[in-house]
């Protein structure tokens, strides 16, 4: 069994989903958001979300971790804040002694829809039938959410493809 923790990175809202794997099917565990206080100082925010993370991790005990990667903004105080987010992410879980993957959005949503430039309503979609739930998670939890399920596909159709290469080169020795 594996526990995977997805992070969607926000100074504002963090998102979080966890998911277990088990023989290659994946099932909800949890998922919500960590909001920072609104008039806060960024790096009083930075710390409640490295204390969310912490806490999660604790918790959880997730054996992976992934996260999105960063994508140019218009607005370059923007895109260096939520650099500042996801790099307390990242040091959190790593605090922890797990190994961070990253995804970047496009392959996320080619992952979890089918196609890298899917809206954000097919991804919930998505998430929503792939782990059977009642209804939709909150915007950033679903986006972590298909960060995790990404992280499962990738990571299973990698290792299907390295046990099909050693397949393929036994068979022709």
């Amino acid at each position: 069994m594996t526990i995977i923790l997805g992070i969607d990175p926000g100074s504002r809202i963090t998102g979080y989903g966890l998911i277990k794997e088990v023989n290659h099917k994946i099932e909800y565990i949890d998922s919500g958001c960590i909001r920072t206080t609104v008039d806060g100082e960024l790096s009083h925010k930075l710390l409640q979300i490295y204390d969310g993370i912490c806490q999660l991790m604790d918790h959880y005990c997730p054996s992976e971790v992934a996260i999105e990667q960063v994508f140019m903004h218009q607005n370059p105080s923007s895109a260096l804040k939520l650099g500042h987010a996801r790099g307390v992410a990242m040091v959190a879980a790593a605090s922890h002694r797990v190994k961070v993957s990253e995804y970047s959005a496009r392959e996320i949503k080619q992952t979890v829809v089918g196609y890298g430039a899917a809206e954000k309503d097919q991804v919930n979609h998505m998430v929503v039938q792939l782990l059977c739930l009642n209804s939709s998670p909150q915007t950033d939890a679903a986006d972590a959410l298909a960060i995790a399920i990404c992280h499962s596909h990738m990571r299973n159709g990698l290792s299907a493809a390295i046990n099909k290469h050693r397949t393929a080169r036994r068979r022709t020795r």
